[in-house]
């Protein structure tokens, strides 16, 4: 049985344990040839930890005489550079950092990490010093910037070098400068000219002139703190869109078809289980980008070991098919929706049909610039795509790149933002369950209009909405509807000839449930075309309104279009026994809504 490592990140301890590891070692050639310090960025839970530990192992000094049970049967094994095992190791580690309190409490955390750090060294290599060396002699407990200088002044007068691994390097930076109580101020003080972490790296600069200290690796999220502290340290490369090491993190749709594979033999599944798996994967997992020039899409490495540890335990999939380590996630969103043109983007990114462009990712941004209202969104958009939360879709003709939701693990992250922002707490949020509830299982619509009408369509027209025509519809439903436990989810799905505008298709592993899979045509009508005033309309009835002349017709369109639909379904989803139910809604303005009711449809 595979040993699935979810939530561990040592290197060690899966190649030791014989769990589960997919090779990115021939890379190393590579990234010692880049250069001597190097910047890798990966939104969070992307395997960055893991990638530090097997650089600590590969290079250790002290991890010698493992380089054939760590290493041998991989590519790096069989072909080892010169620098394999020639390094002291000093691991720093910032998402450890308490990011509360004033910068003074943040500076004592933070200096307390990187002694007990040089304390770890000190321990690990006592056996390669010429002298013994007492910590006394190297750690200042009130400037361990005093002590990261005197443990390179020993490292380089006993003839070895010194690597330094920064794990999450701006973890609690953004932790700071996201969280409510004065963050900006709170992250000025870290990064400005006496700030702890401009000094820090103005430190680890400094080590690394010829003083002994001779390669940095750095992970983190985005460049934005290493733009605000640029003139303390300059000189590091960043690799993360370079295409060579787009997949240096996560796994590929052939890895994650081979897992699916032998959790599906082992629990001795049917025929097509793990095909069936990797739909679902596919779905909401996979989609991440990281190089316009490399169209490799990758799958989040820690929602796929989520899922296949529940997988492989129950021989069932998980019921909640987001795990609860990405859930922070929505707290990035918030603070982004608070910068200027942040709603904006993040409204406007849930529109399949207008893909964001961005000339290029943006490298070298700071606070400062995402502050004072920029002409335009490249900053935000670089920084969603930093996050994980939208990534690059496609190059444009012209070069631009086009960005969007990877998945709908992240899509469900949007709509919970949009939902705080659109319902009000308990008594919404009950009625929206219940009103969504009855249309998943009776497939009944007319509660769910009457909550659009009542509870959304009143605020829509008092927020500068930038959604316009079917796409207001469309993302209300989005809103109110999306629910994976029971549902996928597919927006524009391509039909032949045409796109379905929204799709809810019942979960592989729901299809006992009574649920009935909804397939929605949505048109939209603008009173001005429809020449009826907000107060005319609303002394209608849905009945009366359905037979004036321009509604009657996109209801007949849009039936029409669900006819053409439903054959072309069965054969791009052979497998599915669908128990359909149609819709065509047409929405009057942001009014009102009607629409017709197809047939209960059972295709097989």
């Amino acid at each position: 049985m595979v040993k699935i490592p979810y939530g561990k990140g040592d290197f060690k301890r899966l190649r030791t344990d014989g769990q589960l590891y997919f090779d990115r070692t021939e890379l190393l050639h590579e990234l010692e040839a880049v250069g001597e310090q190097i910047l890798f960025l990966r939104p969070r839970r992307f395997g960055k930890t893991l990638w530090l530990t097997l650089l600590e192992s590969y290079y250790d000094i002290g991890a010698a005489d493992q380089f054939e049970t760590l290493f041998g049967d991989l590519a790096i094994g069989q072909n080892p550079t010169p620098n394999r095992n020639r390094y002291f190791i000093l691991r720093w580690n910032f998402s450890t950092i308490n990011p509360n309190g004033d910068h003074e409490q943040i500076k004592q955390g933070l200096y307390g990490h990187i002694n007990n750090s040089i304390r770890d060294a000190l321990l690990r290599y006592q056996s390669w010093w010429p002298h013994a060396i007492s910590a006394a002699e190297l750690i200042d407990e009130a400037d361990a910037l005093r002590s990261l200088e005197r443990l390179v002044s020993r490292c380089r007068h006993a003839g070895y070098p010194l690597y330094l691994l920064i794990d999450e390097y701006d973890n609690f930076a953004n932790e700071v400068l996201t969280r409510r109580d004065k963050g900006r101020e709170s992250y000025h003080e870290l990064v400005e000219s006496e700030g702890v972490i401009k000094t820090v790296f103005k430190a680890v600069k400094a080590a690394t002139d010829g003083l002994g200290l001779e390669r940095v690796f750095i992970t983190g999220v985005s460049p934005v703190v290493m733009s605000d502290i640029t003139s303390g340290y300059n000189v590091a490369k960043n690799i993360s869109q370079r295409p060579r090491f787009a997949r240096l993190c996560g796994f590929t749709g052939e890895e994650v078809m081979q897992l699916n594979q032998q959790i599906a033999l082992e629990c001795e599944l049917p025929e097509g289980a793990a095909e069936e798996a990797m739909s679902l994967m596919q779905n909401f997992y996979n989609g991440y980008r990281f190089s316009g020039a490399d169209t490799t899409r990758l799958y989040n490495p820690t929602l796929c070991l989520y899922f296949w540890d529940e997988w492989q335990q129950l021989c069932r999939y998980p019921n909640e098919l987001l795990d609860d380590n990405l859930a922070m996630d929505k707290n990035r969103l918030r603070y982004i929706a608070s910068l200027p043109h942040g709603a904006e983007v993040i409204e406007a990114a849930l529109n399949p049909q207008q893909p964001l462009q961005v000339e290029k990712l943006v490298q070298d941004f700071g606070v400062a610039a995402m502050l004072k209202d920029p002409s335009d969104a490249s900053f935000i958009i670089s920084l969603l795509v930093y996050f994980g939360v939208l990534t690059i879709q496609d190059v444009s003709p012209l070069g631009k790149l086009k960005v969007a939701i990877p998945n709908q693990v992240v899509r469900s992250l949007y709509i919970d933002r949009i939902q705080q922002q659109l319902l009000n707490g308990y008594e919404d949020n009950n009625r929206q369950q219940a009103v969504a509830e009855q249309l998943y299982t009776e497939a009944e619509f007319e509660p769910l209009a009457d909550f659009i009408e009542q509870r959304l369509y009143c605020v829509f027209d008092n927020r500068d909405m930038r959604w316009s025509n079917e796409l207001t519809l469309k993302t209300t439903l989005l809103l109110l509807l999306t629910n994976d436990l029971y549902y996928l989810p597919r927006s524009e799905l391509s039909l032949g000839g045409g796109y379905s505008d929204l799709l809810f298709e019942i979960r592989p592993d729901k299809r006992q449930a009574p649920l009935y899979d909804l397939l929605f045509e949505l048109k939209y009508l603008s009173l001005k075309d429809l020449k009826l005033s907000a107060e005319q309309l609303n002394e209608l009835s849905r009945e009366q309104l359905a037979e004036l002349a321009p509604v009657k017709k996109l209801l007949d369109d849009a039936e029409g279009q669900l006819a053409s639909y439903q054959p072309k379904l069965q054969q791009l989803f052979p497998a599915v026994v669908w128990q359909l139910k149609s819709f065509a809604v047409v929405s009057l303005g942001t009014k009102r809504l009607v629409w017709r009711e197809g047939c209960r449809v059972t295709l097989r």
